[in-house]
């Protein structure tokens, strides 16, 4: 049971107020233009594109406190330290070339690249993955903890608080917001550890009241499950925040050096949510619920006063994600299906296309939020489903040298659709030693089968044109 007083409360409410405050008045300046709208002007500074940037990431915060009390560092060593990487290389390999596109959405460039089929079928695999629907369940699920409220009202709640400044500001409300929740999000995990470490102390602590297998890298794991979260990892070269954000940003130089930079602050807050997951198993190691591991440990180190701060901390986590996911949802709405089925469609319209996008995509994650309880296990079964079928036509649009041919590309993503869904569905019909291979690893095989065929045809076919 949490035991927050009054001043704990107020202080919650006074974040909610802040985070509207701003929302609405980065938006003040209504504009029609799409650049303006979708894209804050193509004007996004370092100091902004960072603290979005790193605010977006942990939107599953909740998820973080249990696989950390569940396993140990091994959480960091899987959800973290591959990340790192790949955003380094996305920042060196893909950041300038995204924003010299100059256009708005993955789908865009798979659009111009392999055209307009290619273009829809990748929107479908982006809209899926920017379900917005998990944070908005995770928003609802704090607000009825701490309020007692019906999780129905609470789901309503949590969707006004994350998108209403939206339909006004557009992304430059998304971002202004995301940057005032950076700050509430450290100081809030920065106050938590804090006070497990003077209540209960330091490493020695830790390694005593801990699990063996919490301190280690690989948590006892196998070395399969290692690579299925390394590969995983792969997600941020098709990452649509990612890939919105180089759009968004004044020049690539920008876009590169921010994303480099949040890798510094992702390391910084993983260490103080791993740490806090770990104090979380020491000082209460029976959790019924690791879920709520972040919830219960404030319960018991925090002073009446300062919890307030921590659940803000909690909800900034997780509305900085919800708020831009479901921006990514509606633009995908506005601008790879509307207006690229709208015949007469014209640019100067999308701003009106993403608003009944952000209605749209607001409805369906209502829906989703409130039929599927257990929508964060099927947020990642769609990642490892759609990711595979979309990472190559990514890589591939930007690097000329690796193109196939359109027909064989969108072969490609249904073909590695289909197979990594039906080895999904059949996979437990096999013993353990089959059943273990995951079915983001079937569709990674696939796709580079079908991918470097096509390079290989492609090969020939020119070799013999040139003769």
């Amino acid at each position: 049971m949490l035991s927050l007083n009054l001043l704990d409360i107020l202080i919650i409410i006074f974040f909610f107020a802040v985070v509207l405050g701003v929302g609405f008045w980065a938006g003040r300046k209504y504009s029609d233009e799409a650049d303006e709208y979708l894209l804050s002007g193509r004007k996004v500074g370092l100091k902004i594109f960072v603290l979005t940037t790193v605010s977006t990431w942990y939107g599953g915060i909740l998820g973080v406190g249990e696989f950390t009390y569940r396993y140990g560092i091994v959480s960091w060593f899987t959800q973290g330290f591959p990340y790192y990487i790949f955003a380094f290389l996305f920042a060196i390999f893909f950041a300038k070339k995204i924003r010299e596109a100059s256009l708005f959405t993955i789908p865009d460039k798979l659009t111009e690249v392999y055209g307009k089929g290619t273009g829809l079928l990748s929107a479908a695999i982006v809209f899926l993955l920017v379900s917005p629907a998990p944070y908005i369940l995770m928003t609802a699920n704090l607000i009825s903890l701490i309020f007692n409220i019906n999780i129905v009202y609470s789901l309503v709640i949590g969707l006004f608080l994350s998108f209403i400044y939206l339909f006004r500001g557009g992304y430059k409300s998304d971002l202004y917001t995301d940057a005032i929740q950076f700050f509430v999000m450290f100081a809030g995990f920065i106050l938590i550890f804090v006070f497990c470490y003077n209540s209960a102390g330091g490493l020695d602590y830790l390694t005593k009241a801990l699990p063996p297998n919490h301190l280690k890298l690989n948590g006892g794991a196998s070395i399969t499950f290692i690579i299925i979260w390394f590969l995983i990892a792969l997600w941020t070269f098709a990452d649509p925040g990612f890939h919105q954000r180089c759009y968004a940003a004044k020049n690539g130089n920008i876009a590169m050096k921010g994303i480099i930079i949040s890798i510094f602050f992702w390391f910084l807050f993983d260490f103080l949510t791993t740490s806090t997951g770990l104090y979380a198993r020491a000082l209460l190691p029976d959790i019924k619920i690791p879920m709520n591991a972040f919830p219960l440990l404030s319960e018991v180190v925090l002073p009446n006063g300062l919890k307030g701060i921590f659940y803000a901390a909690m909800f900034a986590t997780i509305m900085s994600t919800a708020n831009s996911f479901l921006f990514l949802s509606a633009t995908t709405i506005g601008r790879d299906f509307i207006f690229r089925l709208k015949k007469d469609a014209r640019e100067t319209q999308l701003k009106s296309y993403t608003i009944a996008g952000l209605a749209i995509s607001g409805i369906v994650a209502l829906i989703l939020a409130y039929t599927i309880p257990s929508l964060i296990e099927i947020w990642y079964t769609i990642g490892s489903l759609c990711i595979p079928a979309i990472i190559l036509p990514v890589i591939s649009s930007y690097y000329p040298i690796l193109r196939v041919n359109k027909k064989i590309i969108i072969t490609e993503m249904f073909l590695v659709l289909i197979t990594s869904t039906t080895w999904y569905f059949i996979r437990n019909n096999f013993d353990y030693n089959i059943y273990i291979i995951e079915p983001m690893l079937v569709g990674l095989f696939f796709a580079l089968l079908i991918h470097l065929s096509g390079l290989l045809v492609e090969k020939i076919f020119s070799s013999r044109v040139i003769k």
